[in-house]
């Protein structure tokens, strides 16, 4: 199959093993090369594994993608992927009093946001997003049950359903997921959310 384009995914080390493998199944067999991006901090690569399931890492990836060296538009779509790769990328050496976050990542997604380009999160990932209220502000999201209070703090407003946090939220460009149960969900409604948008542009 032809490429559609390519989806980012920002990585970090201690990513969710099963969204790894899943996005790398069903994203080039509907047609999407899956581009790894993260701050490379000066290397010309970084390696990362995963969260350990069971105590094992499985899963590792290399990244030569530098985060300040692409842009929003370069993709069809950016997902930040789960576990704790995220609270990692927002990560900023010199921060300010006063200075909104300035780690590459955040400033990435702030633009990405800014660009209304399709952002999907799953599970901790919307840490990210966290580092910066004015990215939540008004939103209505899902997430993990335990980092809600980080949501709401950032001024979110988490949907529940049922007993908990609901499984998919979408608000506009911004999809996201509960947890990583959910990933082939997720993944099914990105594709149809980042396609819908293809077709509104070529109307």
């Amino acid at each position: 199959m032809g490429s559609k384009g390519k989806i980012a995914v920002l990585i970090e080390d201690h990513f969710d093993q099963t969204e790894f493998r899943m996005f790398n199944d069903f994203f080039p067999k509907h047609g999407y090369d899956v581009e790894y991006v993260s701050h490379l901090w000066g290397n010309p690569e970084l390696h990362f594994g995963g969260n350990p399931d069971d105590g094992r890492i499985e899963e590792h990836v290399t990244v030569k993608t530098e985060i300040n060296n692409v842009r929003p538009s370069d993709y069809k779509g950016i997902i930040l992927i789960g576990a704790y790769a995220m609270d990692r990328l927002r990560y900023q050496a010199n921060p300010k009093k006063g200075q909104p976050n300035q780690a590459p990542a955040v400033a990435f997604i702030r633009r990405a946001m800014q660009e209304k380009a399709k952002i999907g999160t799953i599970c901790h990932s919307l840490w990210l997003l966290c580092a910066d209220a004015s990215l939540l502000k008004g939103r209505k999201v899902t997430c993990a049950h335990n980092i809600i209070c980080d949501v709401e703090n950032a001024g979110a407003e988490v949907v529940f359903e049922n007993e908990g946090t609901a499984d998919l939220v979408i608000d506009g460009n911004l999809i996201t997921g509960k947890h990583p149960a959910v990933t082939q969900q997720f993944m099914e409604v990105f594709i149809r959310e980042i396609e819908a948008r293809a077709v509104s542009a070529a109307l």
